[in-house]
């Protein structure tokens, strides 16, 4: 079983080096991207063959997954009838995905062994501003395999959670891009007209490529982000590492239910 380190190219991102000119000029770059665009791209981070490793073997995993589809609103919330019907909060629609829950993923997985190394979690830290992060203890979600094969899609939508952290492991044959438009809404003021050109096309999103190897920091509470439809035999595969600032994090029994078809509790 190879280290962590030899997981990611270091020469590149030296995230094992902390306190050294290359990790502070790394976690500079990675604020100021998130300070401007709500993102930040690190392609390349894994090495080619350990991309290929685990494509394989999430390609492999991905029939078990759960397959989830329905309409949901951009606030991932049931809408109150107060709200008119062309109101954002109003707009319902379609997306269709499937999700491997952290316990379907081998113990022996290169994926745990990134998730379990306190120095990523720790250059995560550093790199999104955050004093500390601690893992989920979701049994569920704590690290989970997005998978989207022909025809799926995920809607537009601002995240629940602050931050999410991913990993491009591999690409579908058409489409699966990631779109989203940086920082439409703030704490002071939900912008509804800005979120309203979006949801009618008449705003020009960023456009982020699937490209395996690649990880991802974003900022999806205010920044409203979606994924095109894929088309094609290949599915779309990515990693999701979750983390939160504060320990003891699980995701509810609703979300449980929707994203993995099930429920587990954290053991007390």
């Amino acid at each position: 079983m190879p280290s962590a380190s030899e997981l990611i190219d270091v020469d590149r991102y030296p995230v094992h080096r902390p306190g050294s000119p290359g990790y502070e000029a790394l976690v500079e770059r990675c604020r100021e991207q998130l300070r401007t665009a709500g993102a930040c791209e690190l392609p390349g981070f894994l090495r080619p063959e350990v991309v290929e490793r685990l494509a394989g073997e999430s390609t492999r995993l991905a029939p078990d997954a759960h397959h989830h589809e329905g309409k949901a609103t951009p606030y991932l919330e049931l809408p109150s009838p107060d709200w008119p019907p062309e109101h954002p909060r109003q707009s319902w629609n379609p997306f269709s995905l499937a999700a491997l829950a952290y316990d379907q993923i081998p113990a022996d997985s290169l994926l745990r062994v990134l998730y379990d190394w306190d120095t990523l979690k720790d250059f995560l830290a550093a790199a999104l501003g955050k004093r500390e992060l601690h893992r989920y203890s979701d049994p569920l979600g704590a690290l989970s395999l997005n998978v989207m094969e022909d025809g799926d899609e995920c809607e537009w939508h601002f995240d629940q959670a602050d931050f999410v952290v991913s990993i491009a492991l591999q690409d579908a044959e058409e489409g699966g891009d990631f779109l989203y438009v940086p920082l439409v809404r703030s704490p002071e003021d939900e912008n509804y007209d800005g979120v309203k050109r979006v949801l009618s096309g008449e705003r020009e999103p960023t456009r982020i490529p699937m490209t395996p190897g690649t990880l991802l920091l974003f900022e999806g509470r205010h920044s409203i982000h979606c994924v095109s439809s894929t088309r094609g035999a290949t599915p779309r595969l990515v990693a999701l590492l979750a983390y939160d600032t504060k320990p003891g994090t699980c995701a509810s029994e609703l979300l449980q239910k929707s994203r993995y078809g099930r429920v587990l509790r954290p053991e007390a």
